[in-house]
């Protein structure tokens, strides 16, 4: 018999993985019914984050078409808007959305899609375990903060939750989830639950001694985390994950980001009493062969944008209950490498996507010409607007969050909202 779960990282967050005993799937029953819990049907605000890990470049992403330094500093990666083959989107006079974001266009052009340009951390590392623990943290600098910004930000809802308020679509529990608020990490909601032998006398030993399992510990937080944890396999059960069908013309890439994204939607419109979801995508460093219209940049921007809007288009009438965030941990250098790639730089950008976000919209302060004398270390795009700032505007204004716990959201932080909400 071999299994393989991870129950607890750090606090009471609790991270569920599959457990492979052979045979067909069939979630383990409870007698208490998560179903007929009234809280499991209370339809919710939802934030959905989004971690594009390894430092995505900004200046391609959103790129300031006019700056005639940034030509000069990338002679192999700048695209011109004139040159017909790049097929950018002109945004609003200054900067363009590369091609293979070409998905989000008609939200920005919707006021929907808003872009902040220039943002990042405080905190100038250019180590990517270090600045991604800063902003999941949500404490720059600060190595031995043990709890996450979300995390954090859950607790002070006031109201309570479901197993599912907190759910992550990942390998293993982010840190922005680390804390005493439950929350649930799964790589895959159809792998969510126990796998049990055929037949029923299997089951049932299966089913014994995975109960008893939890019962030679008496402590109250193991005993907990799992009754949650069943009554979340219970729930989600009920939902029926292989059967779901997103709407017409919402088409989501065949990558593991269009996957994870389907089941968040599909978690949202479940009311499950999804509050925060968090899910990633890897492959944004991109040091070598960056490419324009082709290349590592391309195709990790092509499959994110189709998730996106896929699942935008996906929610329906869930659109006015969700806003989605995405974050790097720092953006790249404004000059290209020798490996026609660009190195850890500072400053990147980020989108918010939603129904009352202030849409349509390239907000924050990026120089007008991105010479040496403009940069940060005279090699960098400035980090501009902390991203503190913006997450807690996200988080306070969709959340209803008030301005005061800003502060318990974000230890030591004592700056003002970046206004991207209306």
């Amino acid at each position: 018999m071999e299994w393989t779960r991870r129950a607890f990282m750090k606090g009471s967050g609790l991270a569920l993985f599959s457990a492979s005993f052979g045979g067909t799937p069939l979630f383990l029953s409870r007698a208490a019914d998560a179903a007929n819990n009234p809280l499991a049907h209370s339809r919710r605000k939802v934030l959905v984050t989004i971690f594009q890990r390894g430092a995505m470049d900004g200046l391609m992403a959103v790129t300031p078409f006019n700056d005639t330094a940034l030509v000069e500093a990338r002679p192999n990666l700048f695209m011109h808007l004139t040159d017909p083959k790049n097929e950018l989107t002109d945004l609003d006079g200054r900067f363009a959305l590369h091609p293979s974001f070409a998905e989000l266009a008609p939200l920005y052009k919707e006021g929907r899609l808003a872009i902040v340009h220039g943002v990042g951390s405080p905190n100038k590392t250019r180590s990517h375990f270090d600045a991604q623990d800063y902003m999941e943290n949500g404490t720059p600098g600060v190595k031995g903060t043990r709890t996450g910004w979300l995390n954090r930000a859950v607790g002070l809802l006031g109201h309570e939750g479901t197993p599912f308020r907190s759910v992550a679509l990942t390998r293993a529990l982010p840190r922005a989830f680390y804390g005493k608020e439950p929350s649930i990490a799964v790589d895959d909601l159809r792998s969510f639950g126990i796998q049990m032998p055929n037949d029923p006398q299997g089951a049932e030993q299966v089913e014994e001694g995975f109960e008893a399992m939890y019962a030679r510990s008496a402590k109250r937080l193991v005993q907990r985390v799992s009754r949650e944890s069943f009554d979340a396999i219970e729930l989600l059960e009920k939902i029926g994950v292989r059967d779901y069908k997103p709407v017409e013309g919402a088409e989501y890439p065949s990558t593991a980001l269009g996957r994870r994204l389907q089941q968040i939607a599909l978690l949202i419109k479940s009311d499950v009493g999804l509050e925060v979801a968090f899910t990633e995508t890897g492959g944004w460093d991109t040091h070598v062969q960056q490419g324009t219209t082709t290349g590592s940049f391309q195709r990790r921007a092509d499959e994110m944008s189709k998730a996106i809007a896929a699942f935008w288009t996906d929610l329906g009438t869930y659109q006015d209950d969700v806003v989605l965030m995405t974050m790097t941990e720092f953006g790249r250098t404004v000059h290209q490498n020798g490996s026609l790639g660009t190195d850890h730089g500072r400053g990147s950008c980020l989108f918010v996507l939603g129904n009352n976000v202030a849409g349509g919209k390239v907000h924050g302060d990026v120089p007008e010409l991105l010479v040496k004398d403009a940069l940060e270390d005279r090699r960098d795009l400035p980090v501009t607007t902390d991203f503190r700032s913006v997450f807690a505007d996200v988080a306070g204004k969709h959340l209803n969050i008030d301005r005061s716990h800003d502060i318990a959201m974000f230890p030591g932080w004592e700056g003002e909202r970046f206004k991207v909400m209306t």
